[in-house]
């Protein structure tokens, strides 16, 4: 197995409806305002934006997506992924009592040099980087949830 590759998938259990959180993960182009690891969103096409993210570690990745499917009825969305990252990532959206529970699974390959060859020993440090990224994303969902 290649140790640039990796699989992530994290649960949010939200207090909003399916229909809110859609709304909300459908504009990238907003992330920047509620999850502060996505440092910069470009739009660059009406399908397509440049992301620039950077966790606890001190490293910024940069990669383009492009949205592959657009489901509001099935709470679906879900983007290819090119540059520092290559893969594709889904947001899955199903009711949970009386909000949502919100699925996200990414399935990448790392293509920046550095990452790469920090790949071995770094791994475990570079998933611990996911998990907390994604633990704030959830927490700044949550909170732009309640105020719209």
């Amino acid at each position: 197995m290649d140790p640039s590759h990796y699989r992530f998938r994290s649960r949010w259990p939200l207090s909003a409806p399916p229909a809110a959180v859609y709304d909300a993960l459908d504009r990238v182009e907003d992330y920047p305002r509620w999850w502060r690891q996505v440092r910069a969103v470009r739009r660059t096409g009406a399908d397509t934006a440049a992301l620039r993210v950077r966790a606890v570690l001190p490293y910024d990745l940069c990669f383009t997506v492009r949205e592959t499917r657009r489901d509001p009825a099935a709470g679906v969305l879900e983007a290819a992924l090119a540059g520092d990252l290559e893969g594709w990532a889904r947001w899955t959206l199903t009711p949970h009592g009386a909000g949502t529970l919100v699925r996200y699974d990414q399935v990448v390959d790392v293509t920046a040099p550095l990452l790469r060859r920090l790949a071995v020993p770094g791994r475990p440090v570079f998933r611990l980087n996911h998990r907390l990224m994604m633990r704030s994303g959830r927490r700044g969902l949550a909170a732009r949830l309640r105020t719209v």
